[in-house]
């Protein structure tokens, strides 16, 4: 059970950790901060205390804290207050009445990833509501990890852990910076990597066969993949559509991709 506290101060120290969480250069779950990844909501509260991330703190209205503090090991301070005064203390209204902040758990390794048998691979998704829900999209269809490669936004962020629903916390995921070497790295461990694109000259997502590992290769709304990642995939692939549609949000297309993968 948390040790519940009352807070009745908005400048009370023991709730510096959810400070300002609408002030960018002061978040702390920004680089320069502190980088704590922050949970709000009584389902991603529930995820990240059931998650590998050491729980610092929860900060909530008595409802709300009240509907999770049997989780909460007796050494994680529960702070309770009113709302006006967690508006104060976090910068805004927060219509969920709860936020749980905890420490980063250690990393994941690229080859702590290469036992699994679905992955999806990113480059350059930098909006933080795009990765989140590519990360529950990840949770629901059975891929196994998420591999972060360059201009890809932190997935911890607390954008991305409200968006995911918290499944980002449970996901195992690492970042890579030789690139696109790791996707050369990932078919010699057995791979079939393959690059989602809409060219043209792309095979349809349909008629590839899998035989094996798979990662589903992820770019950026817009530009989409780089030429050097779609090189060094397996195929480059895409999903047909009808006419006059160039594209889908990258969330959506990894969701397609992911189903018809677990499902082929």
């Amino acid at each position: 059970m948390a040790s519940v506290i009352r807070v009745d101060d908005p400048a009370d120290p023991r709730v510096d950790d959810f400070r300002d969480l609408s002030t960018a250069d002061r978040r702390p779950d920004r680089p320069g901060g502190k980088g704590l990844v922050i949970a709000e909501g009584v389902v991603v509260v529930r995820r990240m205390l059931a998650s590998p991330y050491p729980v610092r703190a929860l900060l909530g209205v008595e409802r709300r804290i009240a509907e999770v503090a049997g989780e909460v090991g007796h050494t994680v301070p529960a702070y309770v207050t009113s709302a006006e005064v967690m508006a104060e203390v976090v910068g805004f209204h927060l219509n969920r009445g709860v936020l749980a902040v905890a420490d980063r758990a250690k990393p994941w390794t690229l080859d702590d990833l290469t036992g699994s048998r679905r992955l999806a691979v990113l480059e350059g998704v930098g909006d933080h509501e795009n990765l989140g829900a590519l990360f529950r999209n990840v949770a629901a269809l059975g891929v196994d990890g998420v591999v972060i490669g360059p201009g890809c936004s932190d997935p911890l962020y607390r954008r991305s852990v409200r968006v995911s629903m918290g499944h980002v916390l449970a996901v195992p995921f690492t970042t890579v910076t030789e690139w696109p070497d790791a996707l050369k790295y990932l078919q010699d461990k057995g791979f079939q990597v393959l690059a989602l694109t809409p060219r043209a000259d792309a095979v349809p997502l349909n008629e590839i066969r899998i035989d094996g590992p798979v990662a589903v290769l992820l770019g950026s709304e817009g530009p989409g993949l780089t030429d050097g990642a779609i090189k060094a995939a397996s195929h480059a692939v895409r999903i047909p559509m009808a006419g006059g549609v160039d594209s889908l949000n990258v969330a959506t297309a990894g969701a397609v991709a992911f189903y018809a993968i677990a499902t082929g």
